[in-house]
């Protein structure tokens, strides 16, 4: 395989600015790509939250700037080498639309900002102009979710007579359809585009008379991948799953490739995590026992040897499978369990939850907060990890739980179905606890089978030794993208 320059752009990478798992998947991938030889940038913007002085970013471009929205708009440019990885992360920054408390939502109101679409838009430009100024010319533009995707839409109308890009190809990587970038459709006229790329040029950007952003990059971007084999299926089948676009995901079916999720297992493996107070391994499972009493003790929940401790670590919304609690709720803590949630999102389900803590004060402990350092522990510390999901394009939580020796019980589903496997107790085979409909009775099943299966140590022994002892690491996943990346480089 011939050495690419891959060009990634995203709206979150960790450890720089990172939500759930876009950042992580951002952090990640290029890393492996650079270890397979290849040429990697990184590009997100410059948001407030992120210290200069600790990520040690060096400004390389302080007077940039572009014509967008009918005036000069001045943007910087920092970067982040990181001598070990050998990847550059730039970062691209300007004030107004980026020094906020929050990357998307605005904490006063609830909602998206009003300006998430001119703020993606620059953020795109800017990208282009860059890599221009510092004349690295990408064979394989790597687009992440609906704040990329104008790129393919302006690569092949602002930039189509621009030398520079004549050979880039472009790959759009949808992580979540349930997220699309859409507006008002007088908003179109922000990106600058030809009136033709709305309806006319196959209707790119209109969707139910408003413009969507993801469709955009959908419609024209070279070759299109999700992450998970399973979610790539789905999301063409059903509205459900497709969120409108399924039509649109038919259509470019041959062009469509669902490759699944890897892990970090620098950042995520027990054996490894600084975030987790004991360490331990798949031979040497004590220091798991260790985190759990150390987490009972924080959470303030007495600690209950017969009682498995329920993880989830999830954004509080519909997808998730926040409704299924609220059904089960009664059955749910009339087992013999203690459970641990971590979460922000919407309020009616902060509400549940609180509610839910003051009837079962001894079973249940709840922290509304962003804490990536807590995620580490409750993972380590959990007996059995809860992903109840409506859909799931991969998830990385029940992998990180595999690799925690922490059982998931998930809906079989997206990436769940791909990377769970039910266990089967006459053949004393599996790695967790698998339910089909989403019903709140199926949750409560696999749940009862996992409790039941706690409560015979051998068997749990063996569940969480098998789990443990998969690996979902991100080179094959990367060599993947790179097959792709290659085809279309060569074409």
């Amino acid at each position: 395989m011939s050495k690419l320059r891959i060009l990634e752009v995203a709206s979150e990478a960790a450890p720089f600015a990172r939500t759930g798992g876009l950042g992580d998947v951002v952090g990640a991938l290029p890393k492996t790509f650079a270890k397979l030889g290849h040429e990697v940038k990184v590009f997100i913007p410059r948001y407030g939250a992120i210290s200069g002085t600790e990520h040690k970013l060096r400004k390389i471009e302080q007077k940039l700037s572009l014509r967008a929205f009918g005036q000069s708009i001045p943007f910087t440019l920092e970067q982040h080498h990181d001598s070990r990885t050998k990847v550059d992360h730039y970062f691209v920054g300007n004030p107004a639309y980026f020094d906020r408390t929050s990357y998307y939502v605005d904490p006063v109101t609830g909602k998206d900002f009003p300006d998430n679409d001119d703020r993606f838009i620059f953020f795109c430009r800017a990208v282009l102009e860059s890599v221009k100024r510092l004349n690295w010319r990408p064979d394989v533009i790597h687009l992440h979710d609906w704040q990329a995707s104008p790129i393919p839409a302006f690569l092949k109308s602002t930039y189509a007579r621009d030398e520079f890009f004549r050979s880039a190809r472009t790959v759009l990587t949808i992580h979540n359809l349930g997220y699309q970038g859409i507006f008002a459709a007088d908003r179109f006229k922000r990106l600058e585009l030809p009136d033709e790329m709305f309806y006319a040029m196959t209707g790119a950007f209109e969707f139910f008379g408003k413009v969507n952003f993801l469709k955009g990059g959908l419609m024209l971007a070279d070759k299109l991948t999700t992450v998970s084999p399973q979610y790539a299926r789905e999301i063409q089948s059903t509205s459900e799953f497709g969120c409108g676009l399924e039509g649109v995901l038919a259509e470019r079916k041959a062009d469509l490739v669902g490759i699944l999720n890897g892990v970090d297992y620098t950042t995520w493996s027990p054996s490894r995590d600084k975030k987790i107070p004991y360490r331990y391994t798949v031979a040497n499972l004590s220091g798991k026992r260790k985190d759990k009493v150390e987490l009972m003790q924080f959470a303030r929940l007495p600690l209950r040897d017969s009682a498995p401790l329920i993880g989830m670590i999830s954004r509080l919304t519909d997808q998730k499978g926040w409704d299924l609690l609220e059904e089960a709720s009664e059955k749910l803590f009339a087992m013999n369990i203690q459970m641990v949630v971590l979460g922000t999102g919407d309020q009616k389900y902060v509400g549940l939850l609180k509610r839910i803590e003051q009837k079962y004060p001894d079973k249940l402990r709840a922290y509304f907060a962003f804490d990536d350092a807590l995620a580490h522990r409750i993972e380590a510390a959990a007996d059995i990890f809860l992903m109840p999901s409506r859909w799931e394009p991969c998830g990385l939580n029940q992998l990180y739980s595999l690799k925690y020796g922490t059982v998931p019980v998930v809906r079989k589903v997206g990436g769940l179905a791909d990377t769970v496997v039910d266990f089967d107790s006459k053949k004393q085979t599996g790695t967790g606890f698998v339910f089909d409909e989403y019903d709140a009775d199926a949750m409560l099943e696999a749940v009862g089978r996992a409790v039941a299966a706690f409560a015979r140590k051998r068997t749990w022994t063996k569940i969480v030794k098998a789990g443990m002892e998969r690996d979902f690491s991100w080179e094959s996943s990367a060599k993947r993208y790179l097959e792709l990346f290659e085809r279309i480089a060569a074409s």
